[in-house]
């Protein structure tokens, strides 16, 4: 299909991602690419390059390397090792066309860009999203008494928020426990008694009580709350994780914070169902993206959209190790939805104007508006 002035719009966006990870720092042999390239494990004998994604990056990567579109695998790591991590980088994330990157600096398995450094590499600004696990879990690594846990979480999720450049929190409440979770807000009693089943065995955030009393204190913290809904790797138990299993809870909560669904897939309908009937509650279709590839963005994107409204969707890449995924996930999201839409307006289904307010809305303005970031007079319209 010829490329029409919807493709010509979302091509030019500066888009927002509002919810991604750094990028790697270091240099990644074999192995260390092909861990990278998949959300569960690199097998013996199987190559995670003969995937969905491994595709997409011979394809619409290898160009920006100097390489022929699908170039082998070999081919495509010898000459990333020969251009060192940084110019990697500085490629993938400048051809993102990404001009705000939020991040998640809570989860880096490998050294990865600070949100400063991702910024200057893509010549780009970059705000942070702060995790709340791992200020509950700092909390708790001090040795706080467990009567006094639930104040010196409040306390340092306060001065966590009130950094420069922090626009957000999230959780990933959908690993630790899903969401079957009591709705209501536990009492001061619950969190203590938590708190010190919590401190006798240590690890990571994983009581109920202590994940509600997290979450609600999100909600008094009055920052936008990212949630990690769907798929992930393997510690995550997926029909856990329906973004619906919240229903109750966004009840109780309605009219307080925006909640933003993340990824969502497969349950991006049911994403799009919660933000029809909930005035605060918005989703993306990151990490989604950059594992199906530009082929199969738009059938994912038509699914988010069937009754989400316009003002609803966000873009995100989820981008997490590889620049790869920045530049990846930016593509697709700009490739898939302005095939969606072109395609409505060829039908008489949406008008052109409407349509190229949808691409700037979803590439851009929505997030804007949610985390109160800063832009163009009338960008937003």
């Amino acid at each position: 299909m010829a490329a029409g002035p919807v493709h010509e719009t979302l091509a030019a966006l500066d888009l927002v991602d509002h919810h991604c990870h750094g990028a790697v720092t270091a240099g990644l042999d074999r192995a260390g690419f092909e861990s990278l390239l998949t959300e569960g494990e690199a097998w013996p004998g199987v190559s995670p390059f003969d995937s969905p994604v491994g595709l997409a990056v011979r394809r619409h990567c290898a160009p920006l390397l100097d390489l022929p579109r699908h170039a082998s695998p070999d081919a495509y790591l010898a000459r990333r090792s020969e251009l060192g991590a940084a110019e990697v980088n500085r490629r993938f994330l400048r051809a993102a066309g990404t001009g705000v990157f939020c991040v998640d600096t809570g989860y880096a398995p490998r050294p990865a860009t600070t949100p400063a450094e991702l910024a200057a590499a893509a010549d780009a600004v970059a705000y942070e999203i702060v995790r709340l696990e791992g200020v509950a879990e700092a909390v708790a690594a001090g040795g706080v008494e467990p009567d006094a846990y639930a104040e010196a979480f409040r306390t340092a999720a306060w001065e966590a928020v009130r950094r420069p450049g922090v626009v957000g929190v999230k959780s990933v409440a959908a690993y630790r426990t899903g969401f079957d979770l009591d709705p209501a807000r536990p009492s001061a009693e619950e969190v203590t008694r938590a708190a010190r089943s919590w401190s006798a065995r240590g690890g990571r955030l994983d009581d109920p009580v202590l994940v509600r009393h997290l979450l609600w204190t999100a909600v008094d913290l009055g920052r936008p709350l990212q949630l990690h809904t769907g798929f992930g790797d393997s510690d995550l138990r997926l029909h856990r994780a329906d973004p619906a299993r919240l229903t109750d809870w966004l009840h109780l909560t309605a009219g307080t914070i925006p909640v933003l669904l993340l990824h969502c897939w497969p349950y991006q309908r049911q994403a799009a169902y919660l933000s029809a009937v909930f005035e605060r509650v918005y989703l993306d279709v990151g990490l989604t993206l950059h594992h199906v590839g530009p082929a199969r963005a738009g059938a994912i994107l038509a699914e988010a959209l069937e009754i989400t409204p316009f003002r609803k969707l966000l873009y995100s890449s989820d981008a997490c190790g590889p620049a790869e995924f920045h530049h990846l996930g930016a593509l697709s999201f700009r490739q898939g939805l302005a095939g969606l839409l072109q395609e409505r307006v060829d039908a008489d289904e949406v008008a052109l104007p409407d349509a190229l307010r949808i691409a700037r809305w979803t590439g851009r303005d929505n997030a804007r508006r949610v985390y109160g970031l800063p832009g163009e007079p009338g960008d937003d319209g």
